[in-house]
């Protein structure tokens, strides 16, 4: 890919698919085309529609290639949930180069070395991620390129994830006429964007409360120690409002966006909205400070079994950098002050600083973008601009077979995924 190249994310959640085309230039990234598309056949973030989910996933990309002149074939896809594992692994290679310098073929050996260990048959390891390493005894090393040595060893840890999970994932964006040139763990890519570099060093918690799920991650000495997914976030929110001002899902939804607040010290009784209820043509009105009284509770409910799951993965809210709080939810007014008071710890909320997607809903996406022109920029495959000439709806009656092509020539989009994931540049 060079300099002026795409990189398009995907990122399939419980309430949107979006895709996301970053420009890189010279190694900074600039959003070029957004599009958002309504998720159907999404649950607590796992597939439970394919049919449904290839409908958003087409549409969310139609949407986005319409703002840019570019065919979007090849998207990178986040990946996350509590069938994935991490393990801890080390790989051993001796130097190959006469001279004994290290490069990234040492690299790239070392990578695989650390990949060789026992996984179950119904698991398929996604990522290696290294944490340090070990030139002839001498540790803490980021990036061994260029160092001189005879033995290299890397201490890493490998992210393995159900084989179900991730072939639904594939099928899906196959049937929408993409092919996979990336995938990866949700919250390390959602790191590049919302942690700074002395909180994953010091000690840090990423919060990810989306619609559907809460992701609670865990970074220590620059790199993911622990994370767990909690199945519930935004939509039990959405869930109550509608149960509370008898209403429907969709109108409850709404409320909660332009009206809503997390704090009832904070809410307003001269803010004042009418509802349309269910089993009624007459519209009620009711005030922000209402509203209030139901978000609060289950706002307050997801930050204490954040806190419950962090103990049961070994760790408390005294953690020196607190808590980092992105998704969708991190929208509502409110919500960081009560999270605050919850956790008793430092929270701030992280947004991404890029013209367009300013908005913590976007963090997923725009952090796979950065995660991936970071270590795996030479790896990713160019997009095919389009021509004047090409109408925009051929790509959906031929990119599948030219990506079930492209696959087979490379053994399968499973074997084609994970030789990819091998390597890192």
């Amino acid at each position: 890919m060079n300099n002026n190249g795409y990189i398009i994310s995907l990122d399939i959640g419980t309430s949107k698919v979006r895709v996301i085309i970053g420009e890189i230039n010279g190694g900074t990234i600039n959003i070029v085309g957004v599009g958002t598309a309504e998720s159907q056949g999404i649950k607590k973030g796992a597939i439970v529609d394919i049919d449904e989910t290839v409908k958003s996933i087409r549409e969310a990309v139609e949407q986005a290639e319409r703002m840019v002149d570019v065919t979007i074939r090849h998207v990178i896809v986040g990946i996350s949930g509590n069938h994935i594992h991490l393990q801890a692994s080390q790989g051993v290679v001796a130097v190959s180069s006469e001279n004994r310098e290290i490069s990234d073929d040492d690299i790239e050996r070392v990578m695989k070395a650390a990949q060789v260990i026992a996984v179950p048959p119904e698991r398929e390891i996604i990522d290696v991620v290294p944490v340090q390493f070990i030139v002839d005894g001498h540790g803490e090393i980021n990036d061994p390129r260029g160092m001189m040595g005879v033995r290299l060893e890397m201490d890493g840890t490998i992210i393995t994830g159900a084989k179900t999970v991730i072939h639904n994932l594939v099928r899906c964006i196959e049937r929408a006429g993409l092919s996979i040139a990336g995938m990866y763990l949700m919250p390390l890519a959602s790191s590049e964007i919302a942690l700074m570099k002395d909180e994953k060093n010091l000690g840090v918690v990423l919060v990810d409360i989306g619609a559907g799920s809460t992701t609670v991650a865990v970074f220590e000495m620059g790199t993911l120690t622990a994370f767990s997914v909690l199945p519930i976030g935004g939509d039990h929110i959405t869930n109550d409002i509608a149960i509370g001002l008898r209403t429907t899902t969709e109108e409850a939804k709404q409320i909660q966006l332009q009206n809503g607040c997390a704090l009832l010290e904070e809410a307003s009784d001269d803010e004042v909205f009418q509802v349309k209820r269910i089993g009624s043509d007459v519209e009620k009105e009711f005030s922000q400070v209402e509203l209030a009284s139901v978000i609060e509770p289950r706002a307050a409910e997801i930050f204490n079994l954040v806190e419950d799951e962090l103990h049961l993965l070994g760790y408390d809210t005294t953690i020196p950098n607190g808590f980092v709080l992105t998704g969708g939810v991190a929208n509502i007014p409110g919500l960081l002050e009560l999270a605050r008071m919850e956790l008793q710890a430092p929270v701030r909320v992280a947004i991404p600083d890029y013209i367009g997607v300013r908005d913590p809903a976007y963090t997923t996406g725009v952090g796979l973008i950065k995660y991936a022109s970071k270590y795996y920029m030479n790896r990713m495959p160019q997009q095919q601009e389009v021509k004047p000439s090409q109408p925009k709806n051929t790509r959906k009656q031929n990119a599948a077979p030219k990506a079930q092509k492209e696959q087979g020539e490379q053994g399968g989009v499973m074997r084609k995924v994970r030789d990819w994931f091998s390597e890192f540049i």
